[in-house]
Formats: structure tokens, C-alpha cells, sequence
């Protein structure tokens, strides 16, 4: 079974370099004042083996730069975040490397009751126009809702080129079953996520432990569906588990002693266990983890 080795979180890695990273623009304001972080980041893990790299439009939303920024500067943003991830993978010399642009939730993370409906074409729309000269592949990431995915596949241009959804599962107390922020089941977003026809459905953003059970569910009903041409993966955050109400603007999260490059290895070993082809690392997650999976699964 071969594995594709993502990259890790990038709010982390640019902190570690001093590039500018505060609330609420995040690591949009490297962007805006230090797009050279932005680029090195890229270049660094893809040396420790990142296989695929994700565009720095995560937080390229009006939650984080505000609605008047968002909407003078949104797809110049998009655009830069895609220019630097090109720029990164020529200047590295790997060029096999893939470019996944980045659609991030388009209301805040983990928060499925702030989801606008009516708003989503107004917010993802110049995000995908920036970053469409750039990429391989989208990546709808963090997701706490069905109604996500499905709303930004249907603005995605007409081509061939494959759509990952990766869904936030609530971690902070135990559920009868595997289930996204939003308390929709993980069996329920599969089955979606089938009949919308995306090329692999992916866990991030949530802790390591409450994973692998969710990959197991996606397994299962895959088969049933008789869809197991779709990929599955898994790429975790450090952080401790997220309440109900949480934002991703109340402030920086302290990052788990207890995860390790190793430590992270040993839940790498069991996603890839129940069938995951695809692994990387989120918040908290830098190079140093990407290069233990890249060392050892790749």
C-alpha cells in the first residue's frame, strides 16, 4: 500500500521562524507582511518529505481578516497563498511534489452553527478563483458540516482535477458513534460525500485518538457503497480537545507534551492500519512529525 505524506500545520512554523502570526488575521498576516515565511515553510517540509503541500489560505476568510479586507483583497491573497506554494515546489527541485489549495471552513473552525448558507459562493468563490492557476487538487479541510463540502464542490471549475474533503470530528467527550462538529454522523458525511463523487475523504484538525474509529466507519460504509475506489486519510492536531463553543480566534492553543514526533508515528500506524493511503499533520504538527511519517510510511 503506498502512502501520500502531507505536510504539517502552518501557523506553528511560522511563529518558530518570527514571521509575523496574531489574532485575528493568523497566518493570513504572513501573507500580507512576510510572504517569504510563507514560501520557506512550503520549501521545509517538503525537504522532510511532504509529499503534497497546502496553499496558506486557511485563514484567507473574512473570520479572520474581516469582511472589508476580505472582500478588497480575498482572491490577491488566494493568489499569493498559490504563487508561493508553485514557488516553493520549483525552488525545492521535487518537482513531483502536489499543490492542494487550501478551502477552509468559510465561517470559522469547528463551528457548524455559524455556517451562513446563503453566504457561501460570496466567500469561497474568490478564494478558488486566486488559487486556481496554482493547484493540483482542492482541499475542503476542517469541515464541521455536510452542507460545506457540498456547497463549495458546486463552484469548483469543471475539470479534472480531484476534490479531498476533510472533516473535524468532535473530540472533547465520547459519542455513540464517530461524529463531525456539527453532530452529523461520520457514516452520513461518507455516504454524501460518495454522492458527490470526491476523490478521498480525510480526518483533521481534532485529536489523534477519535480517528482512527471514525476511519474504520468510512471503511465500512465505502465498501458498502461499493466505493472504495476513494482514498481515506488522517491528519491530526496537538491540540487538547476543542469545546462546543470554541473559535479559533479566542487565542493560541497550548500545544500536548505528550505528542511526539513518535508518539504521532504510532496513530499514523494505526489509520494507515484500518486502510488510510494518505497522512499528514495539522495545528501543532511541524516538520520534525512530517519527517518521522515520511522516514517510516512513505
Amino acid at each position: 500500500m503506498s502512502i501520500t505524506i502531507l505536510d504539517g500545520g502552518m501557523s506553528r512554523e511560522l511563529m518558530r521562524l518570527n514571521a509575523p502570526f496574531k489574532q485575528p488575521e493568523w497566518s493570513a498576516l504572513s501573507l500580507y507582511e512576510k510572504p517569504s515565511a510563507v514560501q520557506q515553510v512550503h520549501e521545509e517540509f517538503i525537504k522532510a518529505g511532504a509529499q503534497v503541500i497546502t496553499t496558506n489560505s486557511y485563514a484567507v476568510v473574512p473570520f479572520h481578516i474581516g469582511e472589508q479586507r476580505f472582500h478588497a483583497d480575498g482572491k490577491m491573497l488566494s493568489d499569493l497563498a498559490g504563487r508561493l506554494a508553485k514557488s516553493a515546489v520549483k525552488n525545492s527541485g521535487v518537482l513531483t511534489t502536489k499543490i492542494a489549495g487550501s478551502l477552509p471552513p468559510m465561517f470559522g473552525s469547528y463551528r457548524a452553527d455559524l455556517i451562513e448558507q446563503d453566504r457561501f459562493a460570496d466567500i469561497a468563490q474568490p478564494i478558488i478563483d486566486g488559487l486556481s492557476p496554482y493547484v493540483d487538487l482542492w482541499l475542503c479541510e476542517t469541515q464541521s458540516a455536510i452542507i460545506e463540502p457540498v456547497s463549495v464542490q458546486k463552484l469548483l471549475p469543471k475539470d479534472e482535477r480531484p476534490l479531498w474533503v476533510s472533516f473535524t470530528l468532535i473530540d472533547e467527550k465520547p459519542t455513540p458513534e464517530p461524529q463531525l462538529r456539527s453532530g452529523e454522523t461520520v457514516k452520513s458525511a461518507v455516504e454524501k460525500m460518495v454522492e458527490i463523487g470526491v476523490s478521498a475523504i480525510l480526518f483533521n484538525c481534532c485529536q489523534p485518538e477519535v480517528i482512527e474509529q471514525a476511519l474504520i466507519v468510512t471503511r465500512e460504509t465505502l465498501k458498502q457503497l461499493n466505493a472504495t475506489h476513494i482514498q481515506t486519510g488522517a491528519y491530526a492536531n496537538a491540540f487538547a480537545p476543542q469545546p462546543e463553543d470554541a473559535t479559533a480566534n479566542d487565542g493560541l492553543d497550548e500545544v500536548r507534551k505528550d505528542l511526539t514526533p513518535e508518539s504521532y508515528l504510532e496513530w499514523a500506524k494505526k489509520w494507515t492500519g484500518q486502510g488510510a493511503t494518505i497522512v499528514g499533520g495539522c495545528c501543532g504538527i511541524g516538520r520534525e512529525f512530517i519527517k518521522v511519517l515520511s522516514e517510516n510510511l512513505a
